[in-house]
């Protein structure tokens, strides 16, 4: 049996019945898995059966693109102008963070005392312009905000943000590669959810 829809094989008995005279003449819903599509089909052994859908929760796989690994590298954070005209672009004086988690796509920066405001740190899309010095030279970036946190105790509270790279150079894409093969062969991947 095919879907009429998309031709998959994949068909099983709908959750709602069909009324009982077509039942009785073994006509019953069916439910099509690829494309979704209830249709009406004859099926007078009962072969088709229900089979609930495999819970996502149940399923525990890495959703993640690039692997991250931990690291306590010195990071200048400075804010963006939101206020950009074409061509120019300019920045806040920068405060001074950590880098602590690294991957290609993205980090996870932590800052303590800071001279932006919490609106500025909690508007998620916020772009950032960050400086990461890792052992073998400084890369810069435009980062865009995803997560935001602030964490710790009252007198030392301190921000945690997840950023992902919006904008890169070549060059520092290629030296920030260069380090995280060197922490590849180093260091375990970190596996946290």
């Amino acid at each position: 049996m095919q879907c009429p829809r998309c031709e998959s094989e994949r068909i099983q008995r709908d959750y709602d019945d069909a009324v009982f005279f077509l039942r009785a003449v073994g006509l019953h819903k069916l439910l099509c898995n690829n494309c979704g599509l209830v249709f009406k089909g004859f099926d007078p052994m009962r072969t088709l059966q229900r089979a609930p859908a495999e819970s996502e929760a149940k399923r525990v796989h890495n959703r993640r693109n690039a692997p991250r690994y931990n690291v306590h590298l010195p990071t200048a954070i400075s804010l963006v102008d939101d206020r950009v005209t074409v061509g120019k672009v300019s920045y806040s004086e920068p405060s001074r963070g950590h880098c602590e988690t690294i991957s290609k796509q993205g980090m996870s920066l932590s800052l303590v005392g800071t001279r932006f405001s919490e609106n500025e740190l909690s508007r998620f899309g916020r772009l950032l312009f960050i400086r990461v010095d890792l052992p073998d030279g400084a890369i810069e970036a435009v980062v865009k905000l995803v997560t935001h946190d602030r964490v710790g105790s009252e007198h030392k509270r301190k921000w945690s943000l997840g950023v992902k790279v919006h904008q890169m150079s070549d060059d520092d894409t290629q030296k920030l590669e260069a380090y995280l093969e060197k922490l590849a062969s180093d260091r375990p991947v970190v596996i946290s959810e």
